[in-house]
């Protein structure tokens, strides 16, 4: 019985509302409010506080949540097993991505593997670098897309780099050079990533203890291609985010090798359940034959 009050609760974290959490598993929010307050009886103390701005942990329900993960988890695992034993694909794998992974590999990675292990559901979680990081460091996902390298306590399998670009309007005095260096950006103005998904070029940029003018700090990939396409200043982006650019744009290659090495994360490698065993080795299988090296 504690198993479906846990999921309760880590449900209503990861989705951020009672009536979210009820969606996700097919229960009324009165459901979800009785198992909460059931497993608060049960403990002797509050979980979850309810105030204007959402659900959040109490102090005590914080110290409990990785235990619930982790016993959830393993409960998993162990039922993909006996699956397993019974010539049955079963389980749930839960990734975190970013757009250009979302956009990019995505579709035909999960088109392949949906066709081979049907019983097998993904649940997708997108953010940036930093996000899906934290989630699997906390177990919120079993794996994620990263930027390699990652947090300490993290292991890395590295799937391919991606080389980085600067991006100019047409009519930019230096949009007819072959490649350009930090020197020839000095006085540029930069339209920067947001911390949390600028990591790439932040490595860069302290390699050369460069410093740049950033005049604008944007989350979303195509709106910093689109305020270089309206002249408002320069980018540096990798090469996947790059497709489809519009004819207006100027993409020339960083002088030196200067890539981002995209990734899986994970917090164990060993103990990664069969369904996500399954699942990563469909990832590496499926970039071998359509990536580019």
């Amino acid at each position: 019985m504690s198993l479906s009050k846990f999921e309760v609760v880590v449900t209503v974290m990861e989705s951020g509302s009672l009536t979210k959490a009820g969606e996700v598993l097919g229960l009324t929010q009165s459901a979800i409010s009785h198992a909460i307050a059931s497993l608060e009886r049960e403990y002797g103390f509050s979980i979850l506080t309810r105030g204007r701005t959402g659900v959040s942990l109490t102090s005590n329900g914080e110290r409990l949540l990785k235990y619930m993960r982790e016993i959830l988890k393993w409960n998993d695992q162990m039922m993909q097993e006996v699956s397993a034993i019974n010539g049955i694909e079963v389980g749930t794998v839960r990734i975190g991505t970013f757009t250009s992974v979302s956009t990019q590999w995505l579709p035909g990675i999960l088109k392949q593997f949906q066709d081979q292990y049907p019983e097998i559901e993904i649940k997708l979680h997108e953010g940036y670098y930093d996000d899906i990081e934290h989630w699997a460091l906390t177990g919120a996902i079993d794996f994620g897309f990263v930027s390699v390298p990652t947090l300490e306590g993290l292991e890395t399998i590295p799937l391919h780099r991606d080389r980085m670009y600067v991006l100019l309007h047409e009519d930019h005095p230096l949009a007819r050079q072959e490649t350009l260096s930090l020197n020839d950006l000095q006085q540029e103005i930069f339209i920067m990533p947001k911390p949390g998904c600028d990591n790439d070029i932040q490595r860069i940029f302290k390699q050369y203890a460069f410093t740049p003018q950033v005049k604008y700090e944007l989350g979303d990939d195509h709106a910093i291609i689109a305020m270089v396409q309206n002249g408002l200043g320069i980018s540096i982006l990798p090469e996947m985010i790059l497709f489809r650019l519009p004819s207006s744009i100027r993409a020339i290659p960083l002088q030196g090798e200067h890539f981002r090495t995209l990734g899986m994360a994970v917090l164990s490698l060993e103990q990664m359940s069969p369904a996500s065993r399954r699942f990563l080795t469909a990832v590496t299988e499926w970039i071998k034959e359509h990536v580019a090296v």
